[in-house]
């Protein structure tokens, strides 16, 4: 994806730069099939991603894994009456990358990915019954050497590392328009659109 420039030269302007916020986020469409073997969870999901300009494809479908390993907390959570879905993400600080809330509107779960700040967070788990993190980035680990002690205390907050070499194959999958198959067995997520195939393996930090 090209980067985008921050810099305004235009030497006839004498009014504020564009805001870069403005820019629209690119619409994919994703229809993910997932069979949890460890939790019992078999269920099909239409969903939809909204991709901010200054976010990778690999982010996003890191965002979409997430979402997969989580999803059976749809059903062991809220009985199956609830709604999962992607929030703003880069879009809006305050909101998750991805979220389940229970009929009533309680946000039972909040989902992030890559390398936080640590208030955000813990501001999140307070507005949650859970919270989890997935980092994927190849500076991970240096990130969680700073961040560790930062978020020992709370108790509903759960980090995972999902490796960087299976997070950069993720990429070609991304598409506007995906047909995705998720299995998970053993703790292993095992994506595929009908020509790639990924094998996830996350490692438990906290």
């Amino acid at each position: 994806m090209p980067s985008l420039s921050l810099e305004w030269a235009d030497p006839s302007w004498d009014g504020p730069a564009p805001d870069l916020m403005a820019i629209k986020s690119t619409i994919f469409k994703a229809s993910l099939q997932i069979a949890d073997i460890d939790h019992a969870y078999y269920a099909d999901h239409l969903l939809t991603l909204a991709r901010h300009p200054s976010e990778t494809d690999e982010r996003m479908m890191i965002r979409l894994c997430a979402l997969a390993l989580q999803a059976h907390q749809l059903q062991t959570v809220c009985g199956g009456d609830g709604t999962l879905a992607f929030g703003a993400g880069l879009s809006d600080p305050n909101e998750p990358d991805a979220w389940l809330r229970d009929y009533t509107g309680l946000t039972r779960l909040w989902i992030e990915v890559g390398q936080p700040e640590d208030k955000p967070l813990l501001k999140a788990c307070n507005k949650a019954d859970a919270v989890v993190l997935y980092c994927f980035n190849h500076a991970a680990e240096v990130w969680w050497r700073s961040m560790e002690a930062k978020l020992a205390r709370p108790q509903n907050l759960s980090v995972w590392r999902i490796p960087t070499v299976a997070a950069q194959a993720l990429i070609p999958m991304a598409q506007r328009n995906m047909q995705l198959q998720a299995t998970i067995q053993e703790g292993v997520l095992m994506l595929g659109d009908g020509t790639l195939n990924v094998n996830i393996e996350p490692i438990r930090w906290k």
